[in-house]
């Protein structure tokens, strides 16, 4: 089905910045760093997918993700949504037929929740996946691509229900406990801690209120 994938990542300086609070600057670096290379190696663990690339406007994020197996791509465009679309539309033109655009902050994805959310993807024109806390979007998966536009940002769910169905598609809802925890807030960083006691991947335990 010409499956692609798609990770948007904001710059560095600027990402997590709700996380100030708790976390240095290079701290929450890493822990973007960290997080994005679990992603993409899940999708590449996947073997779903044609290419996986990462959409970013910071040089360090690109050059961590090509070494982690994806393909970098400049952002061509000023602002989350046309840079996403721009990036999508290079997709479009390299074959894509399907493509999941998909957060970095998804520290317990794993393979089961990427082959289900395809399996989804089977008999839908586009599958949301929800954020486990507010009304976001964590992922959407889109066939074609651009089937609806790039509208995340406050109440993207709802906003993107709307957009697919005024195009007369065929939409799901999808979610899975990997997909939809993201990192915001600073109990996000308390769930992480827990995990940190299991598995040393994720180093936050300087994190304070």
């Amino acid at each position: 089905m010409g499956y692609r994938a798609l990770i948007p990542v904001k710059s560095l300086q600027e990402a997590k910045s709700r996380l100030a609070p708790y976390l240095a600057q290079p701290q929450r670096a890493q822990l973007v760093l960290t997080m994005l290379e679990h992603v993409i190696t899940v999708l590449r663990e996947s073997a779903a997918f044609e290419c996986i690339s990462v959409v970013s406007a910071d040089p360090a994020v690109l050059q961590h993700a090509s070494a982690w197996g994806a393909q970098a791509l400049n952002e061509q465009a000023a602002g989350h949504n046309p840079a996403l679309h721009a990036a999508a539309q290079h997709e479009l033109a390299s074959g894509a037929q399907t493509l999941l655009t998909i957060s970095a902050d998804l520290p317990f994805v794993c393979v089961q929740d990427i082959q289900a959310l395809l399996k989804e993807a089977q008999a839908h024109d586009v599958v949301l996946v929800p954020a486990q806390k507010g009304s976001g979007t964590n992922a959407i998966l889109a066939r074609p691509p651009l089937a609806v536009p790039y509208v995340f940002g406050p109440d993207s769910l709802q906003r993107y229900i709307t957009e697919a169905q005024q195009r007369h598609l065929y939409y799901t809802l999808h979610s899975s406990p990997g997909l939809a925890f993201d990192v915001d807030t600073y109990d996000d960083l308390e769930v992480l801690q827990c995990h940190h006691l299991r598995c040393t991947r994720y180093t936050i335990s300087s994190a304070s209120r």
